[in-house]
């Protein structure tokens, strides 16, 4: 026997050796990646060594429809949590919504945020989505007074918001892209809230920069000197922001030290706060801010346009709401006031239909800082969790046709709008669009009101119809892929 085995290996040339050698360590590699899921966890497969599942995810989440790679696993496991291998580590996938709030309530306890390397390099170890600890709820609460507190936006934002969305879209060209638009409003609306900057040259460099910046957040770091790589030119990106921001903080100080800043901003908040922040945190701090503000809310309004067009019997009813407050107005350029923005009860319904089906953030990645224990499983620490929003959001068990457009879900028996459907699972809430527990999003709110100021001025005094077929992706970001372009006609002054 060992002869002829001899003869054969001696038969074989040198790469077809390579070729078998090859194949038998892969098949061991596999082999001893499926052991390492060890009994008490979620059941699951590790992949291909080394690349795990990860490219099959981004094949999903790159086309139109990315549920089959969790709605295979789900139906082969046997369970909404199942263990994969994804971005180089052992993950746990949750679409358990009952298992994501005790991932989002177990902030600081038993779990830590966990983020791409690229994102936390370019974000800065100062933004609000690194810290912990006290400090992260004193600054997380900073933002909740600023941007969610219903006073201050009534009285302060909201008459910002509408300035900014008319002055906007009354240049707008007869075609465009309507996303390129809503980053424009949006990151001048950040702006003026920040740091009390209005649209200029200035404005338009920063804003400039920060598209290379998040274009970088889930490329592969590579060595930072290459610069003509995504990574590449988004860290030269984040330099030029920071050194614009440190220069205004400066600037701002000094303003302070000499009694002449009358301004009311997050950088004057932060001025004057009692933990003495250095200006490296001030500009981290600020930098992620903008980030937050630039790219979820312009996506929604986006995407709301679009099934909205998609969906006429839904954008009739919006226009008779909208058209409805506008009548009420004794001067065609009256701005909208709190009262209007709580006179719309269906635009609302949209808003929340759009962040379920769309789902801008898909879900949190975390880490194990204990041993998790959850329905006869343990997750051990170290390990990663993905609590999967996306999942829960589009699971039939939860939503009726939870994979079609339905605004009219949200409206209660009495035709009220129901701001969370009212819907649990286990007693854990099912519609998560802004996250949850410590890490809620601090600026929920406020997106909404600038979703509703847009759409109100969008409906009233526009029409559109699609300029090129387009498609919507989920990886890296939820987004239309060209941008949605459309033709506008305008049927009222601004």
């Amino acid at each position: 026997m060992a002869t002829f085995a001899s003869s054969v290996i001696h038969q074989l040339s040198y790469p077809s050796l390579l070729l078998i050698i090859s194949i038998i360590a892969l098949a061991a590699l596999r082999r001893l990646n499926r052991k390492r899921v060890t009994a008490a966890m979620p059941p699951g497969t590790l992949g291909l060594p080394f690349v795990g599942e990860t490219l099959r995810l981004i094949k999903a989440y790159r086309t139109e429809d990315p549920e089959p790679f969790a709605d295979e696993r789900i139906r082969r496991h046997g369970g909404r949590l199942f263990t994969t291998h994804l971005f180089g580590e052992r993950t746990v996938f949750s679409a358990d919504p009952e298992f994501n709030r005790v991932v989002l309530g177990g902030e600081g306890r038993i779990f830590e945020g966990s983020y791409p390397s690229s994102m936390s390099t370019l974000l800065g170890r100062h933004s609000l989505v690194l810290m912990k600890g006290a400090l992260h709820k004193r600054m997380h609460s900073l933002t909740l007074t600023r941007f969610a507190s219903p006073a201050v936006i009534r009285s302060h934002l909201l008459p910002d918001i509408d300035r900014v969305v008319r002055r906007n879209l009354r240049s707008w060209p007869a075609s465009l892209r309507l996303l390129d638009q809503a980053k424009k409003i949006t990151f001048e609306l950040t702006v003026e809230q920040l740091i009390s900057q209005g649209p200029g040259e200035w404005t338009e460099n920063l804003r400039h920069y920060y598209n290379f910046l998040i274009d970088g957040f889930f490329s592969v770091p590579l060595p930072s000197f290459l610069s003509f790589t995504t990574y590449g030119r988004a860290i030269k990106a984040r330099k030029k922001v920071a050194e614009a921001l440190m220069e205004l903080v400066r600037r701002r100080k000094e303003e302070k030290m000499a009694e002449r800043s009358k301004k009311k901003d997050m950088v004057d908040e932060l001025l004057v706060a009692e933990e003495g922040f250095t200006e490296e945190e001030m500009v981290d701090f600020l930098l992620a801010l903008f980030v937050a503000g630039h790219e979820t809310t312009p996506t929604i309004m986006t995407l709301a346009a679009k099934f909205l067009a998609d969906n006429p019997s839904a954008l009739v009813l919006l226009k008779e709401e909208q058209n409805e407050i506008r009548r009420k107005k004794t001067d065609e350029f009256e701005a909208l006031d709190w009262n209007d923005y709580k006179s719309m009860p269906f635009t609302q319904c949209v808003i929340n239909e759009t962040l379920r089906f769309a789902n801008i953030i898909g879900g949190v990645f975390r880490r194990a800082i204990a041993d998790v224990h959850f329905k006869g499983y343990t997750i051990p620490k170290g390990c990663k969790v993905f609590a999967s929003f996306r999942a829960v959001h589009l699971d039939s068990d939860y939503y009726e046709e939870a994979r079609t457009f339905n605004p009219w879900r949200w409206l209660n028996h009495n035709n009220n709008f129901s701001k969370d459907g009212g819907q649990e699972a286990g007693g854990a809430p099912i519609f998560t669009p802004f996250g949850g527990g410590q890490r809620l999003c601090p600026g929920y709110e406020l997106g909404r009101v600038e979703i509703s100021v847009f759409l109100h001025y969008l409906v009233t005094c526009f029409s559109w119809e699609v300029a090129e077929k387009d498609k919507l992706v989920f990886f890296p970001t939820t987004r239309m892929l060209k941008g949605y372009p459309i033709h506008v006609r305008r049927h009222h002054s601004l």
